[in-house]
């Protein structure tokens, strides 16, 4: 896992894009903040730039250095959750603006473990999470389910988690608005 953390970070930072094993499906990622990158990512996908992205990551208060508001209700929100939940969030900052949707708001899971964790806490950004398909085929829960065609465009494919024969499912989506109220996307 050590080799993958490594050789993933060097290719984040060069502005790359990587295919790994998020805490949900395998996903295609880069540096949340390179908008460059995330131009590679909707060429890959064939995905138009009015789409955005999913944000990982691994510690809680990185949150504030990427939305402008959190309302208070969030860090209870947050520690009840037990499974994947992704939350979108009014007013991003300090991101890629083609990460953002374009209301200015951004969707952002924390990762608790595994590959994904390990990578979030050495990597020390977000990276972008969107799943390793073409726009309009299926998402991929297993590595041996991926497009070989959309595996030649990528920088790095990390090895860990190939094998896996575990399906998952993609995370919860909650939407918050700046009073704290909050509706569910997708369950």
């Amino acid at each position: 896992m050590k080799e993958d953390i490594a050789k993933s970070i060097k290719v984040l930072n060069q502005g790359g894009v990587i295919l790994y094993p998020s805490d949900t499906i395998w996903g295609i990622g880069c540096d949340a903040a390179n908008m460059k990158a995330a131009q590679k990512i909707y060429k890959i996908k064939g995905r138009t730039e009015k789409s955005s992205f999913i944000v990982l990551l691994a510690n809680p208060q990185k949150i504030t250095d990427y939305v402008e508001v959190v309302p208070d209700i969030l860090w209870d929100l947050l520690d009840s959750l037990d499974f994947p939940t992704t939350i979108i969030y009014p007013k991003a900052k300090n991101l890629a603006k083609n990460v953002m949707a374009t209301d200015g708001s951004i969707a952002i899971r924390l990762v608790k473990e595994g590959f994904t964790y390990e990578l979030l806490k050495e990597f020390n950004k977000p990276i972008v999470s969107t799943s390793a398909n073409f726009t309009g085929t299926p998402a991929p829960f297993m590595y041996k389910e991926i497009a070989p065609e959309l595996i030649e465009m990528i920088d790095y494919v990390v090895t860990v988690g190939r094998q896996s024969m575990q399906k998952l499912k993609p995370s919860t989506i909650i939407k918050l608005k700046p009073n704290g109220e909050f509706d569910i996307i997708r369950e």
